[in-house]
């Protein structure tokens, strides 16, 4: 008999709300999902669907009003802040439209940046770091900061950063957003890749044609699933 896989991610009945004057705002309202490890899923929905709040709680950068989210089968409401710090370290992997990266600093050190609060030692981190940006294509570029390099090839040394120390998932909040076409495929071809080398990946995005590599699409309206559809992802 085959063991059931745990979820990585787990959501019951989570509600996220804001008071707003003598209104609440619900920007989650009753959201429950289980991801299980090795999804490429994508999140998507209009501007004020509860999409952004969603990444927000599932990377624990925020924490529900109501309800039970479980990451990697740990309570998050009884984690210390500490213990959110450590876990958005380790266990979740970030990618930000706007790249978010220290423009004084190198590409390498740029990817090092993580490992520092793990107290690796420098050459350790150094030698992950130039392998995480090999693998993303970028390892005759070690030196160069980011105003040296176009925003593809920053997003590739976000990518780098967010998976250098091995995260159990990679968040990618509109990862192309900022890219022309061209090199949004790129960037897409290359998440793509790293969904079939194993990698975990959860995607928030509004644009359909960016939603449609994934397996599984989460469509997101007023704070609720309005739909969770399974698909065959676009792989180049």
């Amino acid at each position: 008999m085959v063991a059931m896989q745990a979820p990585v991610i787990q959501l019951q009945n989570v509600y996220r709300t804001y008071e707003m004057g003598d209104q609440i705002l619900n920007a989650l309202d009753g959201v429950s999902l289980e991801i299980l490890r090795n999804e490429y899923i994508a999140i998507i929905g209009a501007s004020g669907s509860g999409k952004s709040t969603m990444m927000n709680i599932i990377g624990c950068l925020d924490r529900v009003s109501k309800g039970d989210y479980r990451l990697n089968g740990t309570a998050v409401s009884e984690m210390t802040e500490a213990d959110l710090a450590k876990a958005r370290n380790r266990e979740i992997g970030f990618v930000f439209q706007s790249f978010n990266l220290l423009a004084r600093a190198s590409a390498l050190k740029n990817v090092m940046q993580p490992l520092v609060y793990r107290g690796i030692p420098r050459p350790e981190r150094k030698r992950m770091a130039s392998e995480a940006l090999e693998h993303v294509g970028l390892g005759d570029r070690l030196e160069s900061r980011p105003n040296q390099l176009s925003g593809g090839q920053r997003q590739r040394v976000a990518i780098a950063r967010a998976l250098v120390g091995k995260p159990a998932i990679l968040l990618a909040d509109e990862p192309t957003g900022n890219l022309d076409s061209k090199t949004s495929r790129e960037i897409m071809m290359l998440i793509d890749q790293l969904h079939t080398q194993g990698q975990t990946i959860i995607m928030v995005t509004h644009e359909p044609d960016i939603a449609a590599h994934c397996d599984r699409v989460i469509h997101l309206e007023d704070g609720k699933i309005n739909s969770d559809t399974q698909q065959q992802g676009v792989k180049h």
